[in-house]
């Protein structure tokens, strides 16, 4: 019985670094708000990992991940956003801002009940993961003396967007953790912890770049696809033209 609840153990512990990194974003400590949402993903990864090691995947363990994430992944960062970038009233409009930070965690629960409820593509996920768009957001935020208040915005709505879009991402989660090996998570986590405390900026800093590589990868490919489809449609017209111009003579 035991051995069943570790998967949920992890799940909380992200669900707490949530609401901790609300508060601490709250308080002015926008840094370690943002790596402590990090941290979050990476309890994230582990859960259905963990679970799948030891065959301890449930309806109920699937439920309160999903829950977890509206509150690590969606509400979390975009209050730290919110915190930083949109609570100055001379430059936004406040009920623009809290309609922009309301609409982040909105699609993230949008995009949550859509996984729990439609089938996939297997070996992606369809729409942007609310883990990565959180982690982008919260990031993303740390650049506020950097980076314009309304690109902030802009790139708030476009985050959003892509986790209710159809775009589709490559799906790392069924790499799995041997059996054997699960004891080293909690070291790994305590290890992150450390790491996380020590240099919270920095580190969010730097993990800001490959979740923003991972977030335009998917759209990249997206617009790829859309030019590749654009030009077949153009070469299926080009070739049904030429055969009515043939039957014409």
């Amino acid at each position: 019985m035991l051995t069943k609840s570790i998967p949920s153990l992890f799940t909380v512990g992200n669900l707490f670094l949530g609401v901790l990194s609300i508060i601490l974003a709250f308080s002015g400590e926008h840094g370690i708000a943002a790596v402590l949402v990090i941290v979050a993903m990476l309890l994230d990864g582990l859960d259905g990992r963990v679970a799948r090691a030891l065959n301890a995947q449930s309806e109920f363990g699937k439920e309160l991940d999903s829950l977890s994430d509206v509150i690590s992944f969606g509400v979390a960062p975009a209050f730290i956003m919110y915190v930083v970038a949109f609570n100055d009233p001379s430059v936004i409009s406040p009920a623009f801002a809290w309609i922009v930070t309301a609409i982040f965690p909105i699609c993230g629960a949008l995009r949550l009940a859509r996984f729990n409820v439609v089938a996939g593509t297997p070996g992606y996920f369809i729409g942007l993961p609310i883990p990565a768009a959180g982690g982008v957001l919260c990031t993303l935020a740390l650049f506020v003396n950097e980076i314009n208040v309304y690109v902030l915005l802009v790139s708030t709505i476009m985050l959003s967007y892509l986790m209710v879009s159809t775009v589709k991402y490559p799906n790392f989660k069924k790499a799995g953790i041997p059996k054997a090996a699960i004891w080293i998570t909690p070291i790994i986590v305590a290890v992150a912890v450390l790491i996380a405390i020590k240099w919270p900026e920095s580190i969010s800093k730097m993990i800001f770049v490959p979740l923003l590589g991972y977030a335009l990868y998917g759209l990249k490919k997206n617009v790829d696809g859309f030019f590749i489809r654009l030009r077949r449609k153009n070469k299926t017209r080009g070739r049904d033209d030429s055969k009515s111009v043939k039957s014409d003579v």
